[in-house]
């Protein structure tokens, strides 16, 4: 199933087709928002849903209900992937972080990033800060590209031609 983060294995047929039909409605938010629950509601259990509503939101524009959202991804990946359910509390070494074979530190980083991003986004800066201060505390090699985010935020303020 293209588009979708996750496998869908596991996922019941029936949810699976309600992320499809999803994807389908984009433009009409009404009925891609009521496939989006029905495939929750059929599979509250599983990433794919969760992180399909994510997606939904941002690429929507609703930054706030988005980041809302990529919480609950978290929980749902500490759930499954074992990792920690609260990014701050996230220990390097604990996790192969940095292995991008490795789906869930992966994925994990990933979500770290764009909780990163989105906090920037809203105007959250101290938390957008200490989210890619993290990732690149975790990840040194920096895969995921949190220093961005940084580098953004020692440029805010400045003139363009500095």
């Amino acid at each position: 199933m293209e588009g979708l983060p996750f496998s869908t294995a596991g996922l019941p047929a029936e949810a699976v087709t309600h992320l499809e039909s999803a994807g389908l409605s984009y433009s009409s938010e009404s009925v891609a928002e009521r496939h989006l629950k029905q495939a929750l509601a059929l599979a509250p259990d599983h990433l794919a849903p969760h992180v399909a509503l994510y997606r939904y939101l941002f690429y929507k524009g609703r930054l706030a209900e988005a980041l809302e959202q990529l919480d609950v991804c978290f929980r749902q990946a500490s759930a499954v992937g074992g990792l920690p359910r609260d990014w701050r509390q996230a220990v390097s070494g604990s996790f192969r972080f940095g292995d991008f074979e490795a789906p869930w530190p992966r994925f994990f980083m990933f979500a770290l990033k764009a909780h990163g991003y989105l906090c920037l986004r809203l105007g959250r800066l101290e938390e957008g800060r200490a989210a890619a201060s993290k990732a690149l505390e975790l990840d040194p090699q920096d895969k995921v590209g949190a220093q961005v985010l940084l580098d953004v935020l020692g440029r805010m303020g400045r003139e363009d031609d500095e």
